[in-house]
């Protein structure tokens, strides 16, 4: 009698040192290991030097970076692949250093799972990031800055608001998304509603890009703070990660009672498919909410549309943008 043959073990191997790979690029991209090679080919040696590392160590490091396809061996020395070129040195302007920021300062709390597991709280308190602590606070809101940059510049050719005046950018953050939307939009402004020690740092955010004319900051909690009246354009973007869905369900009914007749709501976010265990960056996202925020999870994009037409909109569309950001944009329209 055959026996079944027995399945590869090669992939669970292989997620056994996934971090290795992730803290190799993370540690490099810290120590802007990648500016030191944007030209001439360069040893280890003369890294090492210019960065205050040990040689042998980043010998190591840097040959690893090679195997990682972030680093490539020329004329006896070591330069950046053209990928490293364009998304790793910090003077390009694809520069994504900020935006890893926060993936680097999660290693840590992603190795107190096992405690949030059992304690079913997050292994960071949000508030250390969400204003408490003023230095954190200041590094997160940037890196998401960095982040959205990127997101923010494939939303704006998503979304059409051509004749809207006025929106409410919902936790917005830094200011990202209301910066390039009001700018792609002229006539368009933006009122940002966030947390004070995040809308400090936004403000400058806000300031730095000449847009005070058109986005203004106000200080509120989004769950207790009223959102106003007489918007024709309401954004959710990067929120609903950190809701219940009963919690996602009151958001929509307030950004409902605050639009005008005609009125749009986009929900923007990384959303699940039905049954919320694909794609596997969405489920993984999930659980990292989970690990920073006391609500903290995914949604799937079908749920949220249905909450929107429970809510009474209409025209709800899903529209995922397009590779490699995860995201989704829900929309719907107020009759």
């Amino acid at each position: 009698m055959n026996r079944p043959a027995m399945p590869d073990p090669t992939p669970i191997v292989r997620l056994t040192t996934a971090f290795w790979d992730s803290q190799a690029l993370l540690t490099a991209s810290r120590l802007k290991l990648f500016d030191q090679l944007a030209g001439d080919p360069k040893s280890p040696e003369q890294v090492a030097a210019a960065l205050g590392l040990d040689a042998r160590m980043t010998d190591l490091l840097m040959r690893v970076l090679v195997a990682l396809g972030l680093l490539e061996v020329r004329d006896g020395g070591f330069v950046n692949s053209a990928s490293a070129n364009a998304f790793l040195v910090s003077s390009s302007p694809a520069y994504m250093g900020g935006a890893m920021r926060y993936s680097d300062q999660l290693y840590g709390t992603w190795g107190r799972l096992e405690d949030a597991l059992r304690s079913g709280q997050p292994a960071l308190s949000a508030e250390a990031y969400l204003g408490d602590d003023a230095e954190r606070t200041r590094t997160f809101v940037y890196a998401m800055h960095g982040r959205a940059m990127g997101i923010a510049r494939v939303l704006v050719e998503v979304l059409d608001l051509r004749g809207r005046k006025s929106m409410l950018d919902v936790g917005g953050g830094p200011g990202t998304y209301s910066i390039l939307l009001t700018q792609r939009h002229p006539g368009l402004h933006s009122d940002v509603l966030e947390l004070p020690g995040v809308a400090a740092v936004a403000r400058e955010i806000v300031a730095a890009a000449g847009a005070g004319d058109r986005v203004s900051l106000r200080d509120g909690d989004y769950h207790g703070s009223e959102f106003g009246t007489g918007y024709d354009v309401v954004l959710m973007s990067g929120m609903f990660h950190r809701e219940t869905a009963a919690s996602c369900r009151r958001l929509i009914e307030k950004a409902r009672a605050c639009l005008v007749p005609g009125g749009l709501l986009i929900v923007s976010d990384v959303f699940a498919d039905e049954g919320r265990c694909s794609p596997p960056f969405a489920a993984l996202f999930g659980l990292n909410m989970a690990l920073t925020a006391p609500d903290g999870t995914v949604h799937a994009d079908a749920d949220v549309a249905g909450w929107l037409r429970d809510a009474g909109f209409s025209d709800v569309g899903v529209r995922p943008l397009p590779p490699p950001m995860p995201h989704r944009v829900v929309t719907g329209h107020l009759s």
